[in-house]
């Protein structure tokens, strides 16, 4: 009521309010700072055996099905399920987690990759005077640095560009952005700063120059978040916490609390969902860290529950580097419809994204078309119109659920909470709901805080501020040099090692094989354009991945990166996991299946592909069509009307190229949309209409029949009377 009232006073001033709101919490903030003080000088009395070597998945599931009594359960292993269970381990409590699919395969690996405190929600609590959302960020941003600070290797600061078209807007941008920096306080990464035109042009060129005044430039935090959650669920498994993915919980376990005779959770049934079997794991207390899938769990507790998630759909996607500079993000504040949109280097390339819109929970959300061509639209408007935004750009698309939540606790259940909510049912389940993947470690200090108390569990303070994640303890900024120079690896791929590794990165090495060529002397790539190499799968294995989407998704990134490109490395990713997991030959099909499913519908194969359809319409010019139809021939012919693998084959031996004849199917596939293994001639112009459109790029057909047309005109002889009749 006190600020409430204070800030009534100060809403007459306008400017003052920010102020006020900042004085208001630094009392506050002071004495958190000393009580954390005093709470870490206890927990460093705790003494754990932190395991170098990883247990495997057999060691856990066995710790799981014969461990008495756990004190905690965690259910969910994404960042926040995952940060419970370093949490509860690292205060001495004897933790399990189970995780119904992979590490990370749910929305904390489909995130914008920021780890920020949210300059929009920082804009809405100064404008509405909101002192719950200014806390919000302030605590986002305190989790932000701790955040960059453990985990190195997987995270950095990264300049963001919020470029200005109009006069008025550059002192109203640059005060919000000044204020994003004092919130921070001591903890801002590095101070925003004002551009000219020129200045803003310099540093990112592709940026629309037309009625350009200037740009503002702030500082948030860019992680691998699927690693950055792997490494949480890693850290904790080598802190003792019995952690296993493919676990879902089949049912809860109750039983009479003895001085009450009331009903009390006290653990899971469990299924380990690749061999079928089942196991109880009991449990003193059981967190419900299940994000979009929290009210299901809350069900399976108490049936008459009602729901809480509100479940909203992000789609991001994924187009070449070229779009951006290396190191410079742009923020859309006010997009056509209100929302906000980043662009931003990531893996080297570009990322767009996000919307926000009503969904429907799933383990499989696939992003729509709509979404991605109201990004796509989006990304033109700040672009140069030299910079031609196309669709078939697109390399990749996901669509992430954000869990938002109502919370139980409120008399107002139908409002959206816009920070995390903790709630403890009649039987102690306890649930963690809602909030930001920047501020997992807080939530989960919450979260057993809540449980400490509500179970009486003998515990200590929380310790994880400033505790490092899995890689970080070895590693520094000039490692990957090391690992050139020890292991013969190229700079790029020794580079995507220590950033995605760390210190575990010469783990990796060692398992890479040699190439047989002169350099690089180890490392053989998984497809050329990317770092990722073969002894990647192989220590994937080591860290739980069981099956070849873990490995594509959220080992390595390359299905977020590029679907097609995944695609091709699919086959041998999965002979190197089948050689290390005996699988049959059956077991292996239906991996490459899977896989090949997950890249078609959930990272936007499918989109992509439909592009082109049997529907597309042709958009050629007469001399275009007479063009195409006339390099269409040189393969057939026959003029057969259609070309094969063998028409291919023999145009390509004609100016001396070898393609492997498994590739050429591969090439002619892409195309050939009755699947009747051959091109017509309309698929072709199809192809070649939607490439003109803008809506298929880097096809390898067109780019292959264009490249051998103009070696085979190259070719043909010069006639004597276009030459000049010669000497």
């Amino acid at each position: 009521m006190a600020f409430r009232k204070v800030v009534k006073v100060v809403s007459i001033v306008g400017i003052g309010a920010p102020v006020v709101l900042y004085g208001l919490t630094e009392l506050n903030e002071y004495r958190k700072r000393q009580a954390r003080m005093l709470r870490v000088q206890a927990g460093d009395q705790v003494r754990m055996v932190f395991q170098d070597e990883l247990p495997s998945r057999e060691a856990q599931l066995s710790a799981l099905r014969n461990t008495e009594e756990f004190d905690v359960l965690v259910v969910g292993g994404g960042a926040t399920g995952s940060g419970c269970a370093l949490d509860a381990v690292t205060r001495n409590l004897k933790t399990a987690l189970v995780e119904r699919g992979d590490f990370s395969s749910g929305t904390s690996s489909r995130s914008t990759k920021l780890i920020h405190g949210g300059v929009r929600y920082l804009q809405k609590a100064i404008m509405k005077l909101d002192y719950e959302q200014y806390m919000m960020v302030k605590e986002a941003l305190r989790e932000r640095s701790n955040l960059l600070e453990i985990a190195p290797h997987l995270s950095a600061p990264l300049p963001i560009m919020l470029p200005v078209y109009k006069w008025w807007q550059l002192p109203y941008y640059w005060v919000g952005i000044k204020m994003y920096d004092l919130v921070a306080g001591s903890q801002c990464l590095k101070s925003s700063y004002v551009l000219t035109k020129t200045k803003a042009l310099e540093l990112f060129p592709m940026l629309n120059k037309d009625r350009l005044v200037g740009a503002i430039v702030y500082y948030d935090g860019q992680h691998n978040d699927a690693r950055m959650n792997l490494a949480i669920a890693l850290t904790a498994a080598r802190y003792g916490a019995a952690t296993a993915n493919y676990t879902e919980v089949v049912r809860l376990l109750k039983r009479p609390d003895p001085s009450s005779g009331q009903e009390r959770v006290c653990g899971a049934r469990c299924r380990d969902t690749i061999t079928g079997q089942e196991f109880d794991v009991r449990a003193k207390c059981v967190i419900n860290a299940t994000g979009p899938f929290t009210d299901s769990l809350r069900k399976m507790d108490d049936q008459a529950k009602p729901n809480i998630c509100q479940p909203s759909a992000g789609v991001h996607i994924v187009i070449p580097g070229y779009y951006s500079p290396d190191n410079m993000g742009l923020l859309d504040p006010a997009t056509s419809d209100g929302r906000v949109i980043f662009f931003l280097p990531w893996e080297k390339m570009t990322i767009a994204g996000t919307t926000d819109t009503p969904t429907d929970i799933t383990p499989h959300p696939v992003p729509m078309e709509e979404d991605i061509n109201f990004i796509l639209s989006e990304v033109r408007h700040y672009l140069s119109p030299d910079v031609e935004v196309r669709r078939g750009d697109v390399l990749a698309a996901w669509s992430g659920i954000r869990p938002l939540v109502t919370d139980p606790n409120s008399k107002d259940t139908q409002s959206i909470c816009r920070n995390h909510v903790v709630s403890i049912s009649e039987t102690g389940l306890v649930t963690i709901a809602g909030g930001k993947w920047t501020t997992y470690r807080s939530m989960a200090e919450d979260t057993l805080d809540a449980a400490v108390k509500a179970h009486n569990l003998k515990a200590g303070p929380s310790r994880t501020i400033g505790l490092t994640l899995d890689g970080a303890q070895d590693w520094s900024p000039t490692m990957y040099i090391r690992l050139v120079q020890d292991y013969g690896l190229e700079v790029e791929v020794a580079q995507h090692l220590a950033s995605t590794y760390g210190g575990r990165a010469f783990e990796v090495a060692k398992m890479a094989h040699v190439t047989g060529k002169r350099w690089p002397i180890v490392g053989k790539r998984l497809v050329s354009e990317f770092p990722y190499i073969e002894s990647e799968v192989q220590y994937a294995i080591k860290e739980y991945a069981c099956t070849a989407i873990d490995v594509i998704a959220r080992r390595t990134r390359m299905g977020f990166l590029n679907v097609q490109a995944a695609d091709e490395a699919l086959p041998r990713i999965v002979h190197i996991m089948a050689k290390q997991l005996d699988w049959s030959e059956q077991r292996m099909k239906e991996e490459l299946e899977a896989a090949r499913q997950f890249l078609y519908y959930e990272m936007g194969y499918k989109s992509r592909s439909e592009q082109l359809t049997d529907a597309s319409d042709i958009t050629l010019s007469p001399a275009e069509v007479h063009r195409y139809t006339k390099r269409f021939h040189k393969f057939d012919k026959e003029t057969k009307g259609f070309i094969t693998t063998v028409d291919v084959q023999r145009v390509l031996e004609n100016i001396g190229v070898h393609i492997d004849e498994n590739a050429l199917h591969e090439i002619l596939n892409e195309v050939d949309l009755n699947k009747n293994g051959q091109v017509e001639l309309n698929e072709f112009l199809q192809l070649m209409s939607a490439v003109k459109r803008g809506q298929v790029s880097d096809n390898r057909l067109a780019m292959l029949m264009k490249t051998a047309e103009e070696n085979l005109d190259q070719r043909e002889p010069v006639s004597v009377d276009r030459s000049g009749g010669g000497v």
